[in-house]
């Protein structure tokens, strides 16, 4: 029997590498999500309750993966009333998205001072409510409210993110071409203004750290990024502000996940402010947060263990 790691990949010869090229398992992959029932008629085991008998049924629909997987957007939104109505209402009716299928779009109010809320809800979005601030808080919670989705699709609700370069990053996962798949807007067309120098000057050191201390090949710490959820899930991620999508990435390389990196382009945003790159203290938190995330888990290995809801808080809004 061939040997797997606790995502169903076999052992891989080298670490994931950029511009679409995978790596190459040692040995035939084996999706350990499969499971094998027995039931009363099968093995002489007792008979099941109903109550039993669905809540197996569940446990397995969650294990196994559907022939047509079901995408959710996980849009975090602060302070994002000028733009998050017009991205919503673009993405549901964007052809790409929709053909993907896109079944729905979760944005996470993460305790915004204005209408966002409002004004994602009235465009067809799903609210949920995260007051905690942090970006990786946010993203948790959009990834918990979206308990029937196989894939989550993170993108950002200002307008910055590419509809049509997102859906190509949602099919690199439907189509089994890779467990993340990540957008690189400095590997794409930037708008003007739309990432400051500041930005490209964090991007350009995390992302060679990255490459220096796990061989990880990526030109970007972009928000647009696809992953099944429960890949998500056993991640075990931790860094609930900026530091999320760095651990996530690092993480993922440790697991010998199969990481692809795509160009996309990036436009200017439709409103509001950044939270990042709008201030110079916002810019120095993140960049702190991001070297930080880029040691802490220098160690981490994943667990064998079947991968756990988040526990993190977020509601209905």
């Amino acid at each position: 029997m061939p040997m797997v790691n606790a995502y169903g990949h076999a052992p891989r010869l080298s670490v994931p590498t950029q511009r679409g090229e995978l790596s190459a398992p040692t040995s035939a992959t084996t999706n350990i999500r499969t499971t094998i029932t027995t039931d009363a008629t099968e093995g002489g085991g007792a008979m099941l309750t109903l109550p039993e008998r669905l809540d197996r049924e569940e446990r397995e629909e969650t294990r196994q993966p559907r022939a047509n997987p079901r995408v959710a957007i996980v849009m975090p939104a602060l302070n994002e009333a000028a733009a998050v109505g017009a991205q919503v209402r673009a993405a549901l009716a964007h052809p790409a998205l929709r053909a993907l299928p896109l079944a729905r779009i979760v944005v996470v109010d993460n305790g915004s001072d204005d209408a966002t809320a409002a004004v994602a809800r009235a465009a067809g979005a799903e609210v949920v409510s995260e007051p905690r601030r942090g970006y990786g808080r946010a993203c948790f919670a959009g990834a918990r409210a979206a308990h029937d989705a196989d894939i989550l699709l993170l993108m950002d609700a200002d307008g910055s993110d590419d509809l049509t370069d997102a859906a190509r990053v949602a099919r690199l996962v439907m189509d089994d071409q890779a467990d993340l798949a990540i957008g690189s807007r400095t590997r794409g067309r930037v708008e003007s203004g739309a990432l400051t120098p500041q930005q490209r000057a964090g991007n350009a050191v995390a992302t060679l750290l990255m490459r220096l201390l796990y061989g990880a090949r990526v030109s970007d710490l972009g928000p647009l990024r696809a992953i099944r959820r429960e890949t998500l899930l056993a991640l075990d991620m931790r860094e609930m502000t900026y530091g999320w999508s760095t651990e996530m990435l690092v993480k993922a390389t440790r697991a010998g996940l199969r990481i692809v990196e795509i160009p996309v382009n990036y436009h200017r945003r439709a409103g509001g402010a950044s939270k990042v790159s709008g201030t110079l203290a916002g810019t120095l938190r993140a960049g702190w947060r991001i070297l930080v995330a880029t040691l802490r888990y220098a160690r981490w290995r994943p667990s064998a263990s079947r991968p756990r809801e988040p526990r993190v808080g977020g509601s209905r809004a």
